[in-house]
């Protein structure tokens, strides 16, 4: 284990210290513990014996709960067109969004890992505090149903979206990679995966963009594309600072 990082392998979760930080008491508690349960953790010799499932179910329920409220806001409260909505809706449901989320209120403490996912940071990687996110959002649906999951995508999610309009982070950053690359070098550039790792139901892959034989830059997720996306955003920055000096 690296040695910057300590941590007290737990058997169960403090559903009252998640509740608090979600702002909603569980009817049923025994959702809000499985929706903590991440898979890795049912390995463990010395698990919670009444802990049997995993949460990957309820994350399913919790993306469909997260899309469908976000969608009927911005159609509601937004004049705008089906792609700039679709663009919108993207950059708040993504994984990087509800990680934030996650860890700015603290979930990521009442997560259930093996101790192999926690060796190497000491904590929840956030693409697992972003899927125990969605699966909280889907307990709850199944708790009190749509309102309460409503007021906590409100309180917690789209209050991002002013600035995310602002600093125009839902545009496509491949597309405008391509853009702009191929209007100062007149090349296209192009993706490759570096490496992976993880175990395979939750790995994450290493992707890097190319401007012909240049490695520009490299960018890390729980699947290609995010991956990929993630390394044009970087090389979009570094290739606009770049022909900007000129």
């Amino acid at each position: 284990m690296n040695s910057e990082h300590t941590y007290e392998f737990k058997k169960k979760s403090d559903l009252k210290n998640a509740m608090s930080m979600i702002g909603y008491t569980f009817t049923d508690e025994a959702l809000l513990q499985r929706a903590l349960v991440h898979r890795s953790y049912l390995n463990e010799k010395d698990k919670e014996p009444s802990i049997t499932r995993h949460n990957e179910r309820l994350e399913f329920l919790g993306d469909a709960v997260l899309e469908l409220i976000v969608s009927d806001y911005l159609f509601n409260e937004l004049d705008e067109d089906e792609g700039k909505m679709t663009k919108l809706r993207s950059a708040l449901v993504k994984d990087r969004s509800t990680a934030e989320v996650g860890l700015k209120i603290g979930l990521d403490s009442e997560i259930l890992l093996s101790r192999g996912e926690k060796e190497e940071l000491g904590t929840a990687r956030p693409s697992i505090v972003a899927d125990a996110l969605e699966a909280v959002l889907g307990a709850m649906y199944l708790d009190g149903g749509i309102t309460p999951c409503i007021e906590f995508i409100k309180d917690y999610i789209l209050v991002l979206l002013p600035q995310i309009i602002s600093n125009q982070t839902y545009n496509d950053h491949k597309t405008l990679m391509q853009e702009f690359t191929q209007k100062h070098t007149k090349i296209t550039p192009h993706y490759k995966v570096i490496s992976s790792e993880g175990m395979d139901h939750d790995k994450i892959y290493i992707c890097g963009v190319w401007v012909g034989s240049e490695k520009v830059a490299e960018g890390s997720g729980k699947s290609k594309q995010i991956a990929e996306t993630e390394a044009a955003r970087k090389g979009l920055v570094i290739m606009q600072k770049r022909f900007e000096a000129n």
